[in-house]
């Protein structure tokens, strides 16, 4: 553990989220304009623990915090998780093209600084703080850490709007994405889902729902609590074939799964389609209430058949008929996909913010 003592507070540098209790962390998580559960000490630890983010993956962690000293004891009046990145997989803000520019010069772009909540690009909270001088000086420890370790960039991903006004007064340049969003004015049901949409996109939603069902599939969501050994093995069997179907390895491990069925099942939905009575697909979204609305997220599915409009039916239209009955205000269906917008799907704008320690790339950038 690294500790520097400034005026108001000490900051530490630790390389494990344990050294953090989770009443702590996650007490003042929920202070935060913007808290998720993808920011939760659990979910973070999970990740670590069960080696998807992990050096060995080119993610590796500092826990960043900051404290004050009372009569009481130490008080953590910051925080954030930092990933030290080799690569720029798993994090959904693209930025290639800048690590190409950097190779074409003869500079070196990694490792960089990372702050996110690995292969999520859920927007939320990031610099977690009890105020806003908290944030600032949480701010000023990372850009230090940047200078000091000849770290050339940071990148603070998905970021809630107290982030980025702080980002915004400590210089970081801010850019813009795009997601798409389902958002529930108060229908009744998919019918009357449907109903708002144009002739063209109803005609499309049918058409696809009408092939699965053609097919013989059924479906069913369940609430995690209620989610069975077999359910989460299936989950994993299908998500791990999805991947190396499409060439890439999953980035996932099974200890991910075991740490998430055990800590946070509250938080998930899973939804299940059967063929013959066989289960053959899964689909796992995440459930929270943010700002007083309850928020479903879009995150991991797979399939064992291929089935002609499956991934629509069990990503979709399975999880909006399920979010009609159970007042969700909010589908996020994570990053890129203007596919979604012929299904029900609006354009959402979220941002980062970034540093670039090499001035002529960051007024290129900018």
């Amino acid at each position: 553990m690294l500790e520097n003592v400034s005026l108001n507070y000490v900051t530490r540098v630790q390389d494990d989220l344990s050294a953090i209790t989770p009443e702590a962390w996650d007490g003042l998580l929920a202070r935060q304009d913007a808290p998720s559960p993808f920011m939760q000490h659990a979910y973070l630890s999970a990740m670590q623990t069960s080696q998807s983010a992990a050096p060995e993956t080119g993610w590796t962690l500092q826990v960043i915090s900051l404290w004050r000293d009372t009569p009481q004891g130490d008080v953590l009046a910051a925080a954030c998780p930092l990933y030290i990145k080799t690569h720029s997989r798993g994090e959904y803000v693209f930025d290639h093209a800048w690590a190409d520019a950097y190779q074409r010069h003869g500079l070196d772009y990694y490792p960089k600084a990372l702050v996110a909540s690995p292969f999520t690009p859920v927007p939320g909270s990031r610099l977690l703080a009890e105020n806003e001088a908290a944030r600032q000086a949480l701010l000023a420890a990372l850009l230090d850490i940047c200078q000091t370790s000849d770290i050339p960039s940071l990148h603070i991903l998905f970021a809630s709007p107290q982030d980025l006004q702080a980002c915004e007064q400590a210089g970081l340049l801010q850019r813009d994405q795009v997601q798409f969003h389902w958002q529930n004015p108060g229908w009744r049901d998919f019918d009357d889902f449907l109903a708002s949409l144009t002739q063209e996109k109803r005609k499309k939603i049918r058409q696809e729902r009408r092939k699965v069902q053609e097919a013989g599939v059924t479906f069913r969501a369940v609430r995690g609590p209620e989610m069975t050994d077999a359910d989460w093995a299936l989950l994993l069997r299908c998500y791990q074939q999805t991947y190396w179907e499409h060439g890439n390895p999953p980035y996932l491990t099974p200890a991910f799964f075991e740490a998430v069925g055990a800590t946070l099942s509250e938080h998930c939905v899973i939804a299940l389609a059967y063929q013959d009575e066989q289960a053959i697909a899964a689909s796992l979204l995440w459930l929270d209430t943010a700002n007083g609305q309850r928020r479903l997220y879009g995150r991991y599915w797979g399939a064992l058949r291929h089935i002609d409009c499956l991934h629509f039916e069990l990503a979709y239209y399975t999880p909006l008929e399920w979010a009609l009955k159970h007042d969700i205000a909010v589908i996020e269906g994570g990053a890129q996909g203007e596919h979604k917008l012929a299904r029900g799907f609006e354009p959402v704008q979220t941002q980062s913010a970034h540093w670039l320690a090499h001035p002529a790339f960051a007024d290129a950038v900018e």
